[in-house]
């Protein structure tokens, strides 16, 4: 008979954010540094660009130089204008992008189990990917509606999972988790203007982009709620400061990562030990 551990089924959900998102490679960093292994990641837009890399076999290290020295480079990603029909940017070089960070992998070559949430802009469904090349679920996840141009798999044109699932567990949960770890970058409300309007004062419009993103934020925080039902233990770094545009800011999104995994393990601990015990008393 197996032991209890070895049935345990421990899963990652890492949820939308773009430049938020970084900090999912500091929660990375802490659960890696105290042993806590991943039996299955799920993740959403950010999330799943982060998830896919440690997934696949990256070391967090790795991850972490990756992503520092993607920042200064992130408007060279955008300099891919395309005829303004499906969005403004046409996504080649964030494809090649992908290509030569992930490879051709599949899906079902990934070390660690893996899926992927993104939106079929026409029904408005979300998409589990599992099968395939993950660097195009991976594309597909991150398809920011208006900016990026949608990606077409299976028939269906695909846009962000974050308008549906801004955090994956119901995916870990059909994948067969027992335990489920989220991790949530997104504000559970919108930061409000103070009296008077003195916040805004002598703002700047804003540009097509932060709309596209902002819009996304709003959808994606009302359904943060529903997403997280579910999770045994939520981890929330601090990145309200942190702008959906700044991925420069790659080494504070980490570091913030990684020490809301830290404020969150001792719960952890207990609640897996806690799992175990009554795992063993059913046997």
């Amino acid at each position: 008979m197996r032991s209890s551990l070895s049935e345990r089924k421990v899963g990652l959900a890492l949820g939308s954010g773009a430049a938020k998102g970084l900090a999912h490679i500091g929660v990375l960093a802490a659960l890696q540094e105290q042993g806590i292994r991943m039996d299955m990641i799920a993740g959403t837009s950010m999330g799943s660009f982060v998830g896919a890399l440690y997934a696949c076999g990256k070391d967090v290290d790795q991850i972490r130089s990756l992503a520092i020295d993607l920042g200064p480079k992130r408007f060279s990603f955008l300099a891919d204008l395309a005829l303004p029909k499906s969005g403004f940017i046409r996504g080649r070089k964030i494809r090649n992008m992908l290509r030569s960070i992930i490879g051709d992998i599949e899906f079902r070559d990934m070390e660690i189990p893996f899926a992927c949430s993104a939106t079929d802009i026409e029904s408005g469904q979300e998409v589990v990917i599992r099968q395939g090349l993950v660097r195009e679920g991976v594309r597909a996840s991150c398809s920011i509606p208006i900016i990026l141009t949608p990606t077409k798999l299976r028939g269906r044109y695909l846009v962000d999972g974050g308008l549906v699932d801004p955090v994956p567990v119901r995916i870990l949960q059909e994948m067969g988790a027992d335990f489920i770890i989220a991790v949530n970058v997104i504000p559970a409300e919108q930061q409000k203007p103070s009296e008077g309007g003195e916040k805004n004062k002598g703002s700047k419009e804003p540009n097509i982009l932060s709309i596209a993103m902002q819009t996304v934020n709003i959808i994606s925080g009302q359904r943060l709620k529903t997403s997280l039902i579910g999770a045994d233990v939520i981890i929330e770094p601090r990145v309200t400061h942190i702008g959906w545009g700044d991925f420069h800011r790659a080494s504070e999104c980490i570091y913030q990562g990684e020490l809301a995994a830290q404020a969150s393990m001792q719960e952890i601990r207990q609640l897996l030990a806690d799992f175990s015990l009554h795992q063993v008393s059913h046997v």
